[in-house]
């Protein structure tokens, strides 16, 4: 039974790719929710900034274009194409039990959706609205935790610290290792791994000898250096998309001589050790639920209103402004900040 104004049609803007490197808000017309559908108006998106900026700039290869579709995108790759997937929203309209709930949802940069429910994660208490964006990256972490399986006494060593990489570590400072560093090209990142409370090392003082390396830097030179810091029989996640870029690894050398193993990590499909006894739905709980621990307000840098959207994701790729994850906020009342 669905609750809520009878809302027989609206209008909703949301943020379109039309082109390489030219995104615009377009307004759309949305309908009364279904049956087992609801009617989700946003309260906080985020910019996923490794992904989003290769849709951005047109750089999704054909070959896995329908691979790469986001669950809730229109349009088709280079363009016009409607994506992204880290929005948190409260629900207007729909079935009883879900009416008024803040919400986590798969689904592009838009300020007024309608979904199946079967798309909504529920924001359990102690988690913020504005902190729960990070679900969809959390999934991500997990998931690549489920492949590499760390064991008690481990040496791991997360190669680039973004906003995937910063993720893993900080779901990894927990875990009973001997051994956690961050190891990142930019001395900057000190700081985000102090506000974790890990180790962090430039490339050339990184600690070799590690069971798993999570390879998150997306580089050419990071997998290289992952492939070196790896120990003998070790295994590297490799959790970075390269999109259509080519990628040249010096396989000659530690990859061979010491019997490494490259396994690739994409959120996808469940992690293959996890796929028979978890679902996505399940993955994505865990997810929301681990984001009660404060340390992760530390990846959310910056934010901007959803109007300023389309010079925010052009400001990102140029390179004017470096950020974890760009909060874009939405009009609310007064009771849903925070």
């Amino acid at each position: 039974m669905n609750s809520g104004k009878d809302h027989p049609q609206q209008t909703a803007t949301a943020y379109w790719t039309i082109g390489p490197c030219k995104g615009e808000l377009r307004q759309e017309e949305i309908r009364q929710p279904a049956e087992g559908q609801a009617l989700v108006r946003a309260l906080y998106s985020g910019i996923s900034k490794g992904t989003e900026l290769v849709v951005h700039g047109a750089h999704v290869p054909a070959r896995v274009a329908e691979q790469m579709r986001a669950p809730n995108q229109e349009g088709n790759f280079p363009g016009p194409v409607k994506f992204g997937y880290l929005s948190v929203g409260v629900v207007e309209a729909g079935p009883r039990e879900w009416f008024g709930k803040t919400v986590f949802c798969l689904h592009p940069h838009q300020d007024r959706y309608v979904v199946s429910v079967e798309c909504l994660t529920l924001i359990p208490e102690g988690v913020p609205a504005r902190r729960a964006i990070l679900t969809g990256t959390v999934e991500t972490a997990i998931n690549a935790l489920w492949e590499g399986g760390p064991r008690i006494g481990d040496r791991v060593a997360v190669v680039g610290s973004g906003l995937v990489g910063g993720t893993v570590a900080a779901l990894l400072r927990s875990f009973p290792l001997s051994r956690l560093q961050i190891v990142d090209a930019d001395p900057g990142r000190w700081e985000l791994a102090n506000a974790l409370g890990v180790d962090f090392a430039l490339p050339d003082d990184a600690e070799a000898d590690c069971d798993i390396v999570f390879h998150c830097s997306a580089s050419e030179a990071g997998l290289s250096r992952s492939l070196q810091l790896a120990g003998d029989d070790g295994e590297i996640i490799e959790m970075s998309w390269y999109a259509d870029r080519a990628v040249t690894i010096p396989l000659g050398e530690d990859f061979h001589a010491r019997r490494l193993s490259l396994r690739a990590s994409q959120v996808g499909s469940v992690a293959l050790s996890r796929r028979h006894r978890r679902t996505t739905r399940q993955r994505l709980d865990l997810a929301v639920s681990v984001l009660r621990d404060p340390v992760f307000d530390h990846f959310l840098t910056a934010e901007s209103p959803f109007t300023d959207l389309p010079d925010v994701v052009q400001a990102l790729s140029d390179g004017q402004i470096e950020d974890l994850c760009h909060v874009i906020t939405y009009p609310q009342t007064d009771h849903e900040q925070g």
